[in-house]
């Protein structure tokens, strides 16, 4: 078994309540130095952050969502954060190279970028100067604009506060053009994210265990397994005799074995990493579509460059079958074709999103029922549903962190199996 592409290609969320309330008081204390929500529509002028009386009451759906986001920190514990190197480009100023700490929690603004919820923002306005600039906060307004198709809907916008006077912020560049809400603006922000991280942890860790794994073949070569290496033939027998040789045939499995068994491990080890309540652990990393499509843009690049002359014919003119019929199933061929690799994005992202979503609302049960600590018989009920059902979520999280692995893997065997399939269409004459 050759272990050599796995060393080359390096390219849910269980916490306890212990650990929500920390990362609670530490979001709370970021919110100290941010203003309220604004939701009236119109000129902003003359109100900033820091004016009107903020609510300490407990929000479960920022907080969910803040946990699940990625951040250019990791939030340990309370006022405790493991700061991450900041990467960034904005055209007419060059790059910027910087620890987050520099932010200083978000009390800092620093060459005109500023920690906006733990993600770096830049101020579009170029008269906001630049250096260290002590910033009230940042403050959020919902706004009412019109879409592509001349609808109104409703869009976040967000503003640092500099000597009572807001300043527009820009989010970092996105490649989706607006589709999933983002579009390119004033900056690209290259950082190492916790999500850039786990990854970069994650491939790390499968080198060193592809490494001691290759290491016991060479050693235990005729004899029986023993060690790490006896612990991972199992997955690797699994992957070969589950998803590769049946998915791909015996003709061709052996050259997309390593590709197939990296995915099914890359994915398991991210997955993993999720499920860790604290430092290194805690990213979603398999719950971002930006990972998900890097991933399924892999398997869609894997599947057609190695699609063969029968592959290519079924998809723009599938023999057999009469004329008419085919230009309606041509165009439906030419969708699958993109259709696939799309479906494996969203079923990992939606899959680990969802876990992670579940059992951070069932933590927050402790906190809805006790009112924020005001009702002690609320805090026990809440301790007690949210606890014993968190504890089943993660059992369950645990399988899933298995099972949307093998489903990546096996469905993009599948996709390469019917890439590669030889067809004979001769017919037999008697």
């Amino acid at each position: 078994m050759n272990f050599r592409y796995a060393l080359i290609f390096t390219a849910s969320l269980f916490i306890s309540a212990f650990s929500l309330q920390a990362q609670d008081h530490g979001s709370s204390h970021d919110q100290d130095h941010s203003a309220l929500s604004h939701e009236e529509h119109g000129d902003h002028e003359g109100s900033c952050c820091g004016q009107e009386e903020h609510s300490t009451e407990y929000d479960p759906v920022s907080t969910v969502m803040h946990h699940i986001a990625d951040a250019n920190e990791f939030h340990i514990w309370k006022d405790v954060h493991m700061p991450l190197p900041c990467i960034l480009y904005a055209p007419g100023q060059g790059w910027s190279f910087f620890m987050s700490s520099k932010f200083h929690h978000g009390t800092l603004a620093l060459d005109g970028y500023v920690l906006n919820h733990g993600r770096v923002n830049r101020v579009a306005d170029p008269s906001f100067p630049k250096g260290e600039q002590h910033i009230d906060g940042v403050c959020h307004e919902a706004r009412m604009v019109l879409d592509a198709k001349g609808a109104e809907t409703e869009k976040d916008f967000y503003f640092v506060c500099l000597d009572g006077k807001p300043y527009q912020l820009d989010p970092p560049s996105t490649l989706d053009g607006g589709v999933l809400g983002g579009g390119l603006t004033s900056f690209y922000d290259f950082s190492i994210t916790k999500n850039v991280f786990a990854m970069i942890l994650a491939s790390i860790l499968l080198i060193l265990v592809f490494s001691a794994v290759r290491k016991g073949y060479a050693r235990n070569e005729g004899k029986a397994p023993s060690g790490i290496q006896s612990f991972f033939e199992p997955f690797f027998l699994f992957v070969k005799d589950e998803v590769t040789l049946p998915m791909i045939g015996e003709k061709h499995y052996e050259r997309f074995q390593p590709f197939i068994m990296t995915l099914f491990f890359f994915i398991l080890f991210c997955n993993l990493l999720g499920l860790i309540p604290f430092f290194p652990g805690s990213a979603n990393i398999t719950g971002n579509l930006g990972v998900t499509l890097t991933l399924a843009v892999f398997a869609f690049i894997i599947t057609n460059i190695n699609g063969n002359k029968d592959y290519w014919e079924h998809i723009f003119w599938m023999p057999g079958i009469p004329a008419w019929v085919k230009f309606i199933l041509t165009p439906i061929e030419i969708l699958s074709v993109f259709i696939k690799p799309f479906a494996l994005m969203i079923r990992l992202f939606a899959n680990i999103s969802a876990g992670h979503i579940i059992i951070l609302s069932l933590i927050g049960l402790i906190f809805v029922f006790g009112q924020n600590g005001e009702n002690i018989g609320g805090v026990f009920a809440g301790g007690i549903v949210g606890g014993l059902f968190t504890a089943f979520m993660n059992l369950i999280e645990l399988l899933v962190a298995f099972l949307q692995a093998f489903i990546f893997a096996i469905l993009t065997a599948s996709y390469i199996g019917a890439a590669v399939e030889e067809h004979h269409h001769e017919e037999a004459h008697h």
